[in-house]
């Protein structure tokens, strides 16, 4: 999983406040840590070794002569592609490890790296010679990325804090610990926290397919928009539809199996996981359960097991461990949380970890494919803007066809179906978590402040 934290900032004893803070996230990365200090910045890493596991692949990570160093949370899956490229221009590769290709391509194209990018990430880099900070988010926000800027950063002048975690915010001397009520009302409305703003005063997401930059000498951070969603309609016959999503899933759990240490599957009895683990063919796959009626998928996941001829490791959860666990998921959850389907997916990735290193799983076909009836509301708030500005005449054709279909999506519903079908797992199973980068980000970047919702970012 891999981690960091950094800041800007003169604070006294700063790789003491730095080590600290890296303690806090010890967890994603139990295999190494590194820091990196250098005048008002500081980075610090924990490692999850995954590609080249040897120390050439530690991070933070620099360049040939220290103007630029990076902290990488994530996996680019065409950065094999990537450093042929770069090769072919002249840079040296010391390590297997793609935060080398990261690395070097900002060198090459700066932000505009961005543009060629596949993969699930969160990064920051600190450029000496522009004497700025760059972070990043992956277009679906698979890795966090949270960020507070302060007026006062310890030695008067004005910095930020940058993490994978929240919590590693609270060893720094200067990071005032406040409850933000403001988080309040998305969070009962929506039962998560749905904006950029945490339950933490000051502290923000940065959000899914945007990069900060911040300029030292100033402390002045701006947030903007690089890639966005086109949602231009293509006609095709549905079979055509049919057989490119097959090869665009097939396609990516290949680039997703790359990876010098262990791969497995999450399977429930779901669609969507066991799809992802017939395609993988992985050597074990992992399931859980609950030992009450309806509520237990763990037959269905031996059996697609056995046909595919892969070993299943399973386990039944009591009700004294499902809620023993809560206290835990929530401290690494960092702020409220109402979905308890964490709660076998805890149990999933700590049944996993003693074998393997890196598992995929079905997350993320439901929200793909409108699988709730929340990803539907979200879709349809996310598309007001768009939707007024269609002519009123396209806009009725369009609601009418929306309605029709709603209709026939909630009648189809209230169907009686199988246990297996309306199963307690599905919403946390549904397209890879490991394998959601499924086309390359858009190569016009979209400028979209975000001063607009908290002028704080550009403080």
């Amino acid at each position: 999983m891999c981690g960091f934290v950094g800041f800007v900032g003169g604070t006294d004893n700063q790789s003491e406040v730095l080590t600290k803070m890296m303690d806090r996230i010890v967890h994603r990365g139990p295999d190494m840590g590194g820091q990196f200090i250098d005048g008002r910045v500081a980075l610090g890493f924990r490692r999850l070794s995954i590609l080249d596991l040897t120390e050439a692949g530690a991070q933070p990570m620099a360049n040939e002569d220290g103007s630029v160093v990076i902290v990488f949370n994530g996996e680019i899956y065409n950065f094999q592609e990537l450093r042929s490229e770069l090769e072919a221009k002249g840079y040296k590769f010391h390590c297997g490890a793609d935060t080398e290709s990261l690395l070097h391509g900002y060198e090459e194209w700066g932000e505009a790296v961005l543009d060629r990018l596949r993969g699930m990430y969160a990064f920051v880099i600190w450029d000496k010679k522009k004497n700025k900070l760059f972070g990043a988010r992956d277009i679906f926000g698979i890795k966090p990325l949270y960020y507070y800027p302060m007026a006062d950063a310890g030695d008067g002048a004005p910095g930020v804090l940058f993490g994978s975690e929240i919590k590693s915010f609270l060893d720094y001397p200067h990071f005032h610990k406040a409850v933000n009520k403001k988080a309040l009302r998305p969070y009962m409305t929506l039962q998560y926290s749905a904006t950029e703003e945490t339950f933490f005063e000051g502290v923000y997401k940065l959000p899914p397919a945007h990069y900060f930059t911040v300029d030292i000498p100033t402390g002045k951070m701006n947030v903007e928009r690089y890639w966005d969603c086109d949602y231009s309609a293509v006609e095709k016959p549905f079979e055509e539809y049919v057989d490119e999503l097959d090869e665009v899933v097939h396609e990516s759990v290949e680039a997703h199996r790359i990876a010098d240490v262990k791969v497995a599957s999450f399977l429930s009895g779901g669609v969507d996981s066991s799809y992802i683990a017939a395609c993988l063919m992985p050597d074990k796959t992992f399931s859980v359960g609950f030992d009450y009626k309806n509520f237990n998928e763990t037959n269905y996941a031996k059996e697609l097991s056995d046909k595919l001829g892969v070993e299943n490791v399973r386990k039944m959860i009591t009700a004294d461990e499902f809620f023993g666990a809560l206290e835990d998921i929530q401290y690494h959850m960092d702020e409220p949380q109402s979905n308890l389907s964490s709660v076998p997916l805890w149990f999933l990735a700590e049944m996993a970890r003693k074998d393997v290193t890196v598992v995929l799983s079905g997350e993320g076909a439901d929200e793909l494919f409108g699988g709730y009836a929340t990803t539907r509301t979200r879709f349809r708030c996310a598309s007001t803007k768009r939707w007024y500005r269609c002519p009123f005449a396209a806009r009725s054709v369009t609601w009418r066809c929306i309605c029709r279909t709603s209709r026939a999506i909630t009648s189809w519903s209230r169907v009686p179906r199988s246990p297996r079908s309306r199963s307690w797992a599905r919403p946390w199973y549904g397209l890879s978590a490991r394998s959601t980068a499924y086309s390359s980000p858009s190569t016009t970047p979209a400028t979209a402040p975000l001063s607009s919702l908290h002028p704080s970012m550009h403080a």
